[in-house]
């Protein structure tokens, strides 16, 4: 049974750099879930994000509010920020699998 339940939502595209061997994981586990390698990062994220105790304290302090961005992202043309986002539930029992989305360190 899959840990994550993905669910559409408006999206940044960003870039970053993995392992190979995380790259492949990553990869494999969206074959899974039947999700984008995209959807696999975000929901791992919020996942760990959302347990990690110490973090939620952090989030409540003022260094938090002045952390730097460090997570180099694209932004979109102003055309594609007014389309409205789609909310689809992503799950096991979807529609057949996704091509994988292009993952950084993967071998493409």
């Amino acid at each position: 049974m899959p840990l994550l339940e993905v669910i559409q939502t408006r999206q940044v595209s960003a870039s970053i750099r993995l392992t190979d061997s995380t790259a492949t994981q990553v990869d494999q586990y969206a074959a899974f879930i039947h999700a984008s390698a995209d959807d696999v990062v975000e929901q791992a994220l919020a996942y760990v994000f959302s347990k990690d105790r110490d973090f939620q304290d952090f989030l409540k302090t003022p260094q938090a509010k002045q952390a730097s961005s460090t997570l180099r992202i694209r932004r979109a043309p102003a055309t594609d920020a007014a389309e409205p986002p789609a909310k689809k539930p992503v799950s096991a029992a979807s529609s057949p699998a996704q091509a994988p989305a292009f993952v950084a360190g993967s071998k493409a």
